[in-house]
């Protein structure tokens, strides 16, 4: 019986380096009670590579998270540096295209977190092995691995791209857990990532439903809030290249729709996949954004905050993103901070990186 207790507060997180990874191992720690296994695909020994961008300096920021910079690790420092770490935070080398490593990280776990998933800072040139391949295959992987070490419940992070895809939706329409992506429109349309989230997700909860595996998803839109790994990640330069007038994708032109955005901060995700997995009754799918804002209005925001740093491109109209419910999730007990907090603290972690000007 002790073995089992000690089974269930054991967890595995994918993707642990990550922005969202990073938080939930930060919110996992926090608690004094979980003992956390994280798989990173690189321990610290090599530089990171384009889509990533290394921050070049950091220091205390208001919202409590630690230094970007630990010493002499390029890739896990920021996890190392977490409090509990040192006691409860054992890192493991695994991509999650790699059976083996997947199952040795996740025996001896209660529960898994599957984060691990690409998403694409530029279009990419190969898109079946660049985005596909590791996320459906990695979600394969990792499923079958969970299964056969007796793992009690996967929470898998999708994402409200395989939510929203969807042509044949109402304008008006106000998405639930119901929708889904259309298969067929992401591919035509080379919405890569949305067709790999759409794909993954309905392995896992197929896989679910044959093996009887606990799943739960949660799909997050537009992921923002503070960073604490040493790499901008790609949702964060949406705001960091909106705000210096850079485009997103390289071959943008020099104009941004204005289009509303659903997003929610990366700290109520973590405190969402949480919640996910220890609540005994949570089951299925669950959207997770906590607000829906024009890019002009976001700008606008931190204008208020810090009048002289916005540099935005112009904005030209552009269809909006639909308005989707987080219900279902809130029903659960989820609490969601407000706009303002996040987009402060997003910026205020992006001088400290120094991605923006002091």
């Amino acid at each position: 019986m002790e073995g089992e207790a000690s089974k269930t507060k054991t967890v595995c997180v994918t993707g642990a380096g990550g922005f969202v990874g990073s938080w939930l191992v930060r919110r996992l720690l926090s608690t004094g009670e979980y003992t956390v296994h994280g798989t990173v695909r690189d321990l610290g020994t090599t530089r990171p590579t384009p889509p990533f961008f290394e921050l070049s300096r950091a220091k205390d920021r208001p919202d409590g998270a630690s230094a970007l910079v630990h010493a002499g690790d390029r890739r896990t420092g920021h996890l190392k540096a977490l409090d509990g770490a040192g006691e409860r935070l054992r890192l493991f080398k695994a991509d999650v295209l790699d059976y083996a490593g997947v199952a040795y990280a996740v025996s001896g776990c209660g529960g898994v977190f599957h984060v691990a998933s690409p998403v694409p800072a530029d279009k990419p040139q190969n898109p079946e092995v660049e985005v596909l391949a590791p996320a459906v295959r990695g979600t394969q992987n990792v499923l079958k691995a969970c299964h056969q070490a007796k793992v009690g419940r996967v929470v898998v992070v999708s994402s409200a791209a395989a939510v929203a895809m969807n042509p044949g939706f109402p304008r008006d329409a106000v998405l639930d857990e119901d929708a889904w992506s259309d298969e067929d429109h992401c591919r035509t349309t080379g919405m890569w990532y949305a067709l790999s989230k759409t794909l993954a997700e309905r392995e896992a909860l197929a896989y679910a439903e044959k093996t009887g595996l606990d799943v739960v998803t949660v799909c997050p839109p537009l992921v923002l809030g503070p960073l604490l790994q040493r790499v901008a990640n790609t949702s964060s330069l949406v705001l960091v290249n909106l705000l210096k007038g850079k485009p997103f994708f390289r071959r943008d032109r020099d104009t941004v729709e204005d289009k509303a955005r659903n997003a929610v901060d990366v700290r109520d995700l973590a405190d969402a996949l949480v919640l996910a997995y220890e609540t005994p009754e949570a089951s299925g799918r669950y959207i997770c954004g906590a607000y829906r804002k024009k890019l002009s209005e976001m700008v606008d925001i931190v204008k208020s905050f810090y009048p002289d740093l916005t540099r935005p491109m112009k904005f030209v109209e552009g269809e909006e993103e639909r308005m989707m419910s987080s219900k279902k999730l809130q029903a659960l007990g989820w609490k969601l901070r407000a706009v303002e907090e996040c987009l402060r603290d997003s910026v205020e972690s992006y001088k400290a990186a120094g991605l923006l000007p002091e």
